[in-house]
């Protein structure tokens, strides 16, 4: 029997809520009266049992992905595995790492296969799945770190950009991290692909056996997950300026790698008051630039 997840309407009148155990959206939809409730009736209907889909295939989806794999059943796991497997030859990643991005994909399809809209987001606990039409655009915020986010630019994106998905990772978010970013936030053509993306690129901002940072396997802190024994961070105490740019200019490297590969579109990275921006020149406005420069000066 499937379980029925919570819905409601936030206080707002205009955003949905949907949540089932781990997996909780906050959607919001524009357009007509009539689709916007046509959109969040699909969305409900896709939602309902998506867990239970993924559970199905858990085993798999926290295996660690190799070029080679079959395909997983589910559209979800599908969807997982091709946001990955850009990477699977060159590190250990799951497809786990794509998961929020994923769902929320599949959430945000399924309601623009039932309905007309102008504009849509499905956030997926911060990694959200975007839709623009026409001349419609939406306003993000960067944040410098997920457990306690602050503002450290804004960027707009219009339908043109082709940017449809945002995601941040960081070791300081709701997943294990292998790297010390307070937070990186990746833009690109989808929630998966951003996803996978930001794990990468926040892998990547690092000071391997720096006496300041702090690892276990994550295995002893989640014995279920999919990163088994790797070392992953679970402390990173105060750094020197030169520390901070040597562990940002690593990620920066990754993240013009994936920009050039074609697999993101822009990168924002954040360490202890260091900021780096790498591809956002068309969708920053100069005031933002200039903040966030002045943040790392």
């Amino acid at each position: 029997m499937t379980r029925t997840p919570q819905v409601r309407l936030l206080s707002d009148g205009r955003r949905l809520h949907l949540q089932d155990g781990p997996i909780d959206l906050i959607i919001e939809v524009f357009g007509k009266s009539d689709a916007i409730r046509v959109a969040y009736a699909a969305a409900t209907q896709r939602f309902t049992g998506l867990l239970d889909e993924l559970c199905g295939e858990l085993t798999s989806l926290r295996a660690r992905a190799r070029p080679e794999d079959p395909s997983l059943d589910g559209p979800v796991a599908r969807r997982m595995q091709k946001a990955v497997m850009p990477f699977a030859d060159r590190t250990f990643i799951t497809p786990m790492a794509s998961v929020a991005g994923a769902v929320a994909e599949e959430i945000l399809a399924a309601m623009l296969e039932a309905a007309e809209l102008d504009k849509a987001y499905v956030n997926d606990g911060g990694d959200i799945a975007l839709h623009l039409s026409g001349n419609e655009s939406f306003t993000i915020g960067l944040i410098d770190r997920p457990d306690c986010p602050g503002l450290f630019g804004r960027a707009t994106l219009s339908a043109g950009d082709g940017v449809r998905g945002i995601a941040t990772s960081g070791w300081r978010g709701r997943s294990f991290s292998r790297g010390i970013a307070d937070a990186v936030t990746i833009l690109a053509s989808g929630a998966a692909a951003a996803d996978a993306a930001a794990t990468i690129v926040a892998n990547a901002v690092d000071l391997p056996d720096h006496p300041a940072v702090s690892r276990c396997p994550a295995c002893e802190l989640q014995p279920d997950s999919d990163l088994r024994r790797l070392a992953v961070t679970r402390d990173v105490g105060p750094l020197s300026l030169a520390d901070i740019d040597a562990a940002l200019r690593e990620g920066v490297a990754a993240a013009e790698h994936l920009i050039r590969e074609g697999l993101i579109h822009a990168a924002a990275l954040h360490l202890q008051g260091g900021t780096r921006i790498v591809g956002f020149a068309s969708l920053v406005s100069a005031s933002d630039r200039v903040a966030a420069q002045l943040v790392h000066a």
